[in-house]
């Protein structure tokens, strides 16, 4: 990895942790600063088409079962695909409000999409899927 790439994906694991801070405030419209306009996100059952949608069903799901959660989210993998885009692989959990660990069928496996526009690294897919537990 040279220098640059060193630069990008602490400026990546940035956007994660800027993400989750805001998970924890129950912030929509700074969950999704790092997300481009068009972004996409797949979840089981759930397909969001732009920030705008994303941003709606997170300050819904902040407002009601979401509501005092915070996320666990593990790094496993950042690929760059030339200069201005890399593939993030991470695995994740919701810890809702009293819980001090996440149940073991309650983690996902992330991937993440980014793009570097205008000089910022941004969100421009996000899928997860259950973590196979057998």
């Amino acid at each position: 990895m040279n220098m640059t790439q060193t630069n990008d994906e602490t400026t990546i694991k940035q956007v994660f942790a800027d993400q989750y801070q805001a998970w924890a405030a129950g912030d929509a419209d700074a969950f999704v600063a790092d997300y481009t306009e068009d972004a996409t996100v797949i979840m089981p059952g759930s397909y969001k088409r732009n920030r705008a949608e994303i941003r709606q069903s997170m300050s819904d799901s902040f407002a009601t079962f979401l509501k005092n959660s915070t996320v666990t989210d593990e790094l496993q993998d950042i690929r760059f695909l030339g200069q201005d885009y890399a593939i993030a692989v991470s695995r994740a959990g919701i810890l809702f409000a009293g819980e001090t660990e996440v149940p073991a069928d309650r983690f996902v496996n992330a991937t993440w999409v980014f793009q570097r526009r205008g000089g910022k690294w941004l969100v421009e897919a996000y899928h997860n899927s259950p973590v196979n537990q057998s």
